[in-house]
């Protein structure tokens, strides 16, 4: 209304250029009085928004930036858990077996149970026992059968050393028998010949040549062919001889020294001599055209013939080799399978019966599932099969802890991190341990449960050993993430966000000053200043009314996720400025403005 005046009498002024100057002195007092009525209502204004003295003194609660220790935390909860155990899974292959007898779930194992193979559980073995008794029947069968191979091998590896070595001295005798024949260089000769071109006819008459020369060597040829040469030498000179005689004593007869019986005597040793020079001539001719030739032909063939008896040998002993090894091998392989099948047969047998092989707690294999362990309790008589997971041996030597890192958190904690570890059976007992390992991807399980929510299955691992911890025991874990010395910090709720800077409000004597600063990092309660404030300067512990009330809003919102880092600030429509940090329980800070 004020401003609608004021408007009127700027547009009246411009309107009436022509009115005195008394009437120019009236506008001015009116326009002023106007002025004050408007002072006034701010006046008013303000101090209906001033705040009641409480809410002044919150308003002015300030904090002394200090330097002081900060230690960076990250606390889950988790149940304890063996860091080492043993699994005994049933090995029985087939469709089940039967639970015999079992040791009462609780029962500790102890060293000397160890040592003394202690029974844990008995599976029912008697279907096993009859297979494997007439398994081994089939065994003994196969092994015999292995055995009669091996030697039949080891007869035929014998009798083809034989063959080979008739083979190769018939070839070898062939050989001689052709140079006794025909000589080693006329023997060489031919067979390089007929190698050569198989199909070569062997030139009977210029081997006899090289036969009768003197030069040439010798051989039952040359041999043969001397013989008949000499043997019509011989008829020629008895031939010879008997002519002369038989003309001497003609003349003789003539001169009648001589009676003709003995004329007709020369004639007749004349005759015979003539006949034997025939017959010798004709055995030289027959022995030259038919006789040497056939020999040597025969000879060269029975050569020929025992290298090729000698490659068949090699062939056939190679054959017959090869089908006693074949036949090894089968029996081999039937028998080694039958063996591994026997074998197989034994352990399953021995399976059957399970000793203790580390000292612990037996626990169940359905306890670890709560469905299981309420419906389908594991007992004597339940039927188990192979990889089922009969009862678990926990070491309680060594202890951790098995917890779940909130994805918000999971990038701070690291293998080899200190923790201090509190049990809620054991409230007056502190433990530590250190960070063993961290899941490089969320639980999937718990993601199926709750996909809102991503965790990282963490283990710890718990120092020195302690009996009293239990498998299963509800702990919580503080993880020492981080420990700074002598850094400056001040609460978390004096850090606003405004336009995308963090800011914080000094107390100064002009009033709240805002400044910007950079932090570092933070725990539940203080957080450090790396930059903009200085120690013993005072910060506002709640900014300005305006920034004040969202920021306490926020700050209890129930649906921020704990541990969740502090976000920048974001301005409201209205130009006030809220500060996200996590929705854990409020800290306590000092409200004074010494720390």
């Amino acid at each position: 209304m004020a401003r609608n005046n004021k408007r009127q009498v700027e547009n009246g002024k411009g309107g009436q250029d022509g009115r005195t100057r008394a009437g120019r002195g009236k506008r001015f007092w009116v326009i002023g009085s106007l002025l004050l009525i408007v002072a006034a209502a701010s006046v008013l204004l303000g101090w209906m928004r001033m705040p009641a003295a409480a809410d002044a003194d919150k308003a002015m609660s300030t904090f002394t930036v200090r330097t002081d220790d900060l230690t960076i935390t990250v606390t889950e909860s988790g149940s304890i858990k063996a860091q080492e155990s043993t699994d005994v899974m049933c090995e029985v292959e087939g469709r089940g077996v039967e639970i015999a007898n079992i040791v009462p779930e609780g029962t500790v194992i102890t060293p000397e149970d160890v040592a003394q193979g202690k029974i844990l559980c008995e599976l029912n073995a008697s279907d096993l026992q009859d297979y494997y008794n007439r398994e081994l029947i089939d065994f003994s069968s196969a092994k015999a059968s292995y055995l009669e191979a091996q030697e039949a091998h080891l007869i035929q590896k014998k009798q083809n050393e034989s063959d080979i070595a008739t083979a190769q001295l018939a070839v070898e005798f062939g050989l001689m028998d052709l140079q006794n024949y025909l000589g080693k260089t006329a023997s060489t000769k031919l067979m390089d010949q007929v190698k050569l071109d198989p199909n070569t006819q062997i030139d009977a008459a210029a081997l006899l040549d090289f036969l009768d020369n003197p030069t040439g060597e010798g051989g039952g040829a040359k041999q043969k062919l001397k013989e008949l040469n000499d043997t019509i030498i011989l008829a020629e000179e008895r031939l010879t001889q008997a002519q002369s005689e038989l003309a001497s004593t003609k003349k003789l007869f003539q001169a009648n020294y001589a009676p003709e019986i003995e004329v007709r005597q020369k004639e007749l040793s004349v005759n015979s001599y003539k006949i034997q020079h025939e017959q010798a001539s004709d055995a030289l001719d027959l022995y030259k055209r038919y006789d040497f030739p056939k020999q040597t032909k025969q000879l060269l063939s029975d050569y020929f013939e025992a290298e090729r008896e000698l490659e068949r040998t090699f062939a056939r002993t190679r054959s017959r080799l090869a089908q006693t090894q074949a036949k090894l091998e089968s029996t081999e392989a039937r028998f080694n399978l039958q063996r591994e099948h026997v074998s197989k047969l034994e352990r399953q047998i021995a399976a059957c019966t399970i000793r203790a092989t580390s000292p612990g707690i037996i626990i169940y294999g359905t306890s670890a599932d709560w469905h299981s362990r309420r419906e389908d309790p594991i007992e004597v008589g339940d039927m188990v099969r192979k990889g089922q997971k009969i009862f678990t041996i926990p070491n309680s030597n060594v202890m951790g802890v098995e917890l779940r890192v909130h994805e918000s958190s999971v990038n701070k904690v690291l293998p080899g991190q200190y923790t201090t570890i509190t049990v809620e059976a054991l409230p007056d007992m502190l433990f530590h341990g250190t960070v063993l390992k961290v899941a490089p991807l969320p639980d999937p399980q718990h993601s199926w449960f709750d996909p809102g929510v991503k965790v990282y299955t963490t283990q710890v691992t718990i120092d020195g050993t302690h009996e009293v911890l239990k498998p299963g025991m509800s702990a919580k874990v503080e993880i020492l993430v981080e420990q700074l010395y002598d850094v400056k910090i001040v609460p978390l709720q004096v850090v606003a966000n405004r336009a995308g800077k963090k800011v914080c409000y000094v107390a100064t004597e002009r009033g709240p000053e805002e400044r910007e600063v950079q932090t570092g990092a933070f725990n539940n309660t203080f957080v450090e200043i790396a930059g903009g404030l200085e120690v013993g300067e005072n910060v506002l512990l709640s900014p300005p009314r305006m920034v004040g009330s969202t920021v306490a809003s926020e700050s209890k919102d129930p649906s921020r996720v704990p541990g969740q880092e502090k976000k920048l600030p974001s301005n409201d429509e209205d130009g006030t400025a809220t500060v996200e940090r996590p929705a854990a329980e409020e800290p306590s800070v000092p409200t004074s403005q010494t720390p």
